[in-house]
């Protein structure tokens, strides 16, 4: 940034040198051009290797490079003029690194997509770890680094590596409650003292009570059937539950202390 103000201050400072020659005549300008070449001289006579900034060198580069070389070569300069050249080729070489830089450097950002489902495995599931959460990415095609996993949990204020070495049946039915029925069979009576069987489901999440069927007779067929249609109306529904538990069996059905 320096560099460039200071190239910007010299550019201003020759323009407004280059206005105040206009107003000389030929003849002037003339003596002036013999009296800088004989400074030249002496200063090329006393100093061995004069020093020069990068502003320097590019704003002599800048002017110089419009002079054939033939010409550059015949004029008094305090350098060669194959270093002129070099300069300018530098200068050049520095502009066209600049211009073909990458605008966005770094890692590129994690997709939305994986972030949620980063965030997701480790809401349903609280006792995993990054690196738990990073294999089950790795088994579901998900390429994403390990670390990348543990500073999205860690930007979400979720511990990366819990300490946890088991997980209670209460923790798990709270992070599975979408995705788990239980179902069971109750008995009543009717007003003629017959005895009936009603297998019911109810669901985690919701504590819906969904009654499949009532039987005098529960047989392992009947029951068959009737988990079938309940497993086509979850899925007309869109409901997330895929799996059951059962308490009773349909051969020696008994009383549910849930339902």
């Amino acid at each position: 940034m320096i560099v460039l103000l200071r190239l910007a201050y010299l550019t201003v400072t020759t323009t407004f040198s280059f206005l105040g020659l206009l107003p000389l005549t030929d003849r002037d300008k003339e003596i002036e051009i013999l009296v800088l070449r004989h400074q030249l001289m002496v200063l090329q006579r006393q100093v061995t290797k004069p020093a020069f900034t990068p502003t320097d060198r590019y704003l002599l580069a800048g002017l110089l490079h419009h002079l054939p070389t033939e010409r550059l070569r015949h004029l008094v300069l305090l350098v060669r003029p194959d270093t002129v050249l070099r300069w300018h080729r530098d200068l050049l070489r520095r502009r066209h690194a600049t211009a073909s830089a990458p605008r966005g450097r770094g890692r590129p950002r994690t997709i939305r997509s994986i972030q949620l489902l980063v965030l997701r495995l480790a809401r349903e599931n609280a006792s995993w770890g990054y690196r738990r959460i990073h294999g089950e990415l790795a088994a579901l095609g998900i390429k994403v680094a390990a670390s990348t996993v543990w500073e999205i949990l860690k930007a979400h204020g979720i511990d990366p590596a819990p300490e946890r070495t088991a997980t209670t049946w209460a923790t798990f039915l709270r992070s599975q409650a979408g995705a788990l029925l239980a179902c069971d069979f109750f008995e009543v009576r009717t007003l003629s003292g017959a005895r009936l069987y009603v297998l019911a489901v109810i669901e985690h999440a919701t504590r819906r009570i969904r009654i499949l069927g009532v039987t005098a007779h529960p047989t392992g067929q009947w029951v068959t059937q009737l988990g079938r249609n309940l497993a086509m109306d979850l899925q007309d529904m869109g409901s997330t539950a895929e799996s059951s538990s059962a308490t009773g069996t349909p051969s020696s059905p008994r009383p549910s202390t849930r339902c």
